[in-house]
């Protein structure tokens, strides 16, 4: 949902940059690897001490090469089965170093709130439902790209909460957001549960069965 509205603006933002790095050699690959570990490196070592606002920025100085590296590969005409792959499992690695982080950071740092923990590895864990229910449906040759809550939603709505709580904002907020994307992120897990079984059914129903 996210993706649909911003990918094109930021496509158009980052295209110079994109240009810049190709032309001094430099490979989607190598911007997919620093991104990855840039925002690792934010979340695992400003969130666990406290500093979620300059965590987020660090974060989001770096989150930005998802969309530097695909730009750099349509525009090098290498765009490829394998950049995809990398680019799909690092952002899992992204993902579980932001939500670790604020486990971390919720665990000890505040005096071991359990519920924002708790709350904060249950998006992680469902997150990876999340994709995992889509992958797993298109290994099967079906499709699953419905959703209230991909990966957009729930890292933009979470840095942002998490930015505000690092200025001074009630963590309320940020219990809020998380608990609304669990929910929201159980729902799309069973959205995309149904459209599979529909589409299973509908080729046990022609008999062609599972590839």
């Amino acid at each position: 949902m996210f993706n649909r509205f911003t990918k094109a603006f930021f496509t158009r933002v980052f295209s110079p940059i994109a240009r810049l790095l190709l032309s001094w050699g430099v490979s989607p690959d190598v911007v997919t690897l620093v991104g990855t570990v840039g925002v690792c490196a934010g979340a695992l070592i400003f969130f666990p001490q406290g500093e979620l606002f300059w965590g987020v920025m660090v974060i989001t100085a770096f989150v930005f090469s998802d969309i530097i590296d695909g730009t750099m590969a349509r525009m090098s005409g290498r765009s490829s089965v394998w950049g995809a792959y990398l680019d799909s499992t690092l952002d899992r690695f992204a993902d579980g170093a932001i939500f670790a982080g604020l486990v971390l950071y919720y665990a000890g740092h505040e005096g071991d709130d359990q519920l924002m923990a708790s709350l904060a590895l249950a998006v992680l864990v469902l997150g990876y439902l999340v994709s995992y229910s889509r992958a797993r449906a298109e290994g099967l040759g079906m499709q699953a790209n419905v959703g209230v809550a991909e990966r957009s939603e729930r890292l933009v709505f979470t840095l942002i909460a998490t930015g505000f709580v690092g200025i001074g904002v009630t963590h309320y907020l940020l219990m809020a957001v998380l608990a609304i994307l669990a929910v929201l992120s159980v729902v799309t897990i069973f959205q995309r549960i149904l459209m599979v079984r529909r589409q299973a059914l509908a080729r046990e129903a022609a008999g062609q069965g599972l590839i």
